[in-house]
């Protein structure tokens, strides 16, 4: 599980949340790696919020290391950002508009870190075998990739589950990423839309299908977020819809013959 707030919006935040991610992951006995974006540069209107600022934002998911255990995660975006965040997490990852840009993935992959490649919601994805060599290329084969949606008309997008297969074939982990596949690309106003209510089918959908593991964001109060707020997940339905994959999953290494 591959979970956390969007963004860095306050201590108090990151750490709350990640407490409850600690807290679960010890109950389901699921490895989870905190994710939270020290600062946020694709966003749909200028004015749209983008971080309380890289050094302080940096250094409290530093502090969720350490006083959680969990291994972050957080967004890069250009080339020199890569080594710079990679002191202060366990791993990178491509934004999906910016996953064939070619010295960003191989500086991501230049810093030893593992990297998790967001799909584009533009690609094929047979066409992320690609991006996937660009990081591999630096020596780098610690690599995931991440389905979060492929655009279907103006402000919509679909989830193929069939892409997760496609994805595994190549050899890396796939994640589905249940909160972001759901946004309704730039239909708010000045900010993207979002379906909520089906993160709990498509999480569900996703683990039936076998990928090897479940990306979602999470806020205390989704409609409060200063990024994304249309998609997060409400920090209090996590334990259920945990609950739900932990369940599809045992029925799936049940039928596997594999009970670990």
């Amino acid at each position: 599980m591959i979970a956390g707030p969007c963004v860095v919006e306050s201590r108090d935040l990151v750490l709350r949340v990640a407490s409850e991610l600690r807290r679960l992951s010890d109950a389901y006995k699921v490895p989870v790696i905190f994710k939270s974006s020290y600062r946020k540069a694709n966003r749909t209107s200028k004015d749209s919020f983008s971080g309380i600022g890289d050094d302080k934002a940096l250094a409290i998911l530093a502090e969720v290391r350490a006083e959680t255990g969990m291994p972050v995660v957080t967004d890069i975006h250009a080339p020199a950002e890569a080594k710079r965040a990679a002191e202060y997490v366990d791993m990178l990852q491509i934004p999906a508009f910016l996953c064939r840009q070619t010295d960003l993935l191989q500086s991501a992959g230049e810093t030893g870190k593992p990297v998790n490649i967001k799909k584009g919601q533009f690609l094929a994805p047979e066409d992320m075998r690609f991006a996937a060599e660009k990081v591999a290329a630096s020596g780098n084969e610690n690599v995931l990739l991440t389905e979060r949606g492929t655009t279907f008309g103006y402000h919509n997008l679909v989830v193929d589950m069939r892409s997760l297969v496609i994805m595994q074939a190549m050899g890396y982990p796939v994640i589905l990423d249940a909160t972001h596949s759901l946004q309704l690309p730039g239909e708010g106003v000045s900010q993207s839309g979002g379906q909520p209510q089906f993160i709990a089918p498509i999480a569900r959908a996703g683990v039936a299908t076998g990928c090897d593991g479940i990306f979602f964001e999470t806020h205390p109060d989704p409609p409060k977020a200063l990024s994304d707020a249309a998609t997060q997940l409400r920090l209090d339905l996590v334990p259920s819809l945990l609950d739900q994959l932990v369940r599809i999953s045992a029925v799936l290494r049940e039928r596997s013959g594999d009970s670990s």
